[in-house]
């Protein structure tokens, strides 16, 4: 440990050496995914080491092949990236893994310095402040969504800027019907065409196609998953649960990310049955904050059952006119359109895992997750399922007020092991 805290220490004293930093980044990520691959936690079922491992590759690629790169959120539509063999840098991914490299708050102070709000959510602020210092390195081209998050095309545009390199940002109508879903389709098309353009290369279809069957085949998977969370007891923690936004979201599609979920379900299948209280959160989980993690990761008296952010569309893809499954994909997410939508699906979540408690993690500027809570709290009270909003910060850590958080936390827990 004393190694790694030297390490750290040498990437924060490097931050305004923007080549010196950006190498020690690099450096440090491919020792990182080495040691998780040579000395995994054993604690962990064998799908989510392979999990952890799969990450670092992920988040690897774009940096070490900028020119190959192009900046998405999470929501993106990166099907078309994977058929290009183009790497997705998944932004808030980016900005977690310098939150692990405790640089979070030098980049945010950046970020606000040079005059972005200190209400922005805090990963968009992390990464905005590494393109501030220069760290980070220039993709070809920037593509975002309107869906869910008020602060992504204002971001994307502002370092696209900055940056000097094309942005396409795609328009996703609330309503799902015929002319909105030819609306997106139409969108995805001129996005395509500027992606070709862009890295002079073409969209194969047929592998477009291939992309979306084994989307498809995954999903089947995920909902095996969700049908043994309800009666297994799975050895997690809240990372690992944060790291499935690589496999459900940027990277699905991919070989590697179906076979994570195959061995997921091997091992779910072979956990004992559940014993604890088991919990399931709405939207993020609070990887970094200490309370959360003393009494949830690895915890035999707490599972935890996911989020509803990895189940944000399980409906199988139309594969002959991949434009047009990609679009409804878009358009159905639970996170698009009314909160109604929302509250139904996580509804249905419930019924099929029946976790005994509800945490609704309330993530510093996050609009549409703090909007949200009087909503939730009304309907699980209705239902007599036991919930907890706590509000903190999912990526600056100086945003957290522990004793508060750990007051309402070991209240509710102790809540749930008397029912």
């Amino acid at each position: 440990m004393n190694a790694v805290n030297a390490y750290l220490k040498l990437v924060r004293k490097n931050l305004d050496k923007p080549t010196i930093a950006y190498k020690l980044i690099k450096y440090g990520l491919s020792v990182a995914e080495k040691y998780v691959s040579f000395f995994p936690d054993r604690r962990l079922p064998e799908s989510l080491r392979s999990l952890t491992k799969l990450c670092f590759k992920y988040i690897r690629a774009p940096i070490d092949n900028p020119q190959n790169s192009v900046w998405v959120n999470v929501f993106a539509p990166t099907e078309f990236l994977h058929a290009m063999d183009i790497y997705p840098l998944f932004i808030e991914a980016y900005s977690s893994y310098m939150s692990g490299f405790c640089v979070e708050d030098c980049l945010i102070d950046k970020a606000e310095s040079a005059g972005i709000s200190n209400t922005l959510c805090s990963y968009h602020k992390a990464f905005i402040g590494s393109g501030e210092l220069g760290i980070l390195p220039k993709p070809k081209m920037a593509v975002t969504t309107s869906m869910v998050c008020d602060a992504n095309i204002n971001t994307f545009r502002y370092l696209a800027a900055k940056f000097d390199i094309p942005i396409y940002i795609i328009d996703i109508p609330y309503e799902y019907n015929r002319n909105t879903v030819e609306y997106v389709k139409g969108q995805l098309l001129e996005m395509i065409g500027l992606i070709e353009g862009v890295f002079n290369k073409k969209l194969d279809l047929d592998r477009l196609r291939e992309i979306i069957s084994l989307e498809n085949r995954t999903r089947k998977l995920i909902k095996e998953y969700i049908n043994n969370l309800k009666s297994k007891s799975f050895n997690t923690t809240m990372a690992t649960e944060m790291y499935m936004l690589f496999t459900s979201h940027v990277f699905m599609g991919l070989k590697e990310t179906f076979d994570f979920y195959e061995r997921l379900v091997d091992d779910i299948k072979k956990a004992p049955d559940r014993s604890g209280k088991g919990i399931f959160f709405v939207h993020l989980l609070p990887m970094f904050e200490k309370s959360f993690k003393k009494y949830l990761n690895f915890s035999s008296e707490f599972q935890i059952l996911g989020s509803d952010l990895n189940y944000d569309f399980l409906d199988e893809m139309y594969c002959p006119d991949p434009f047009e499954a990609i679009a409804e994909k878009m358009i159905l997410n639970i996170y698009n359109g009314g909160f109604e939508r929302r509250v139904k699906a996580v509804s249905n979540l419930v019924d099929e895992i029946k976790p005994d408690g509800i945490i609704q993690f309330c993530h510093w500027g996050c609009k549409q997750s703090i909007g949200g809570v009087g909503i939730y709290r009304n309907y699980f009270r209705e239902r007599g399922i036991p919930f907890l909003a706590v509000d903190g910060d999912a990526i600056d850590k100086r945003n957290n007020q522990e004793g508060q958080i750990r007051t309402r936390l070991e209240a509710f827990l102790e809540m749930l092991k008397r029912r």
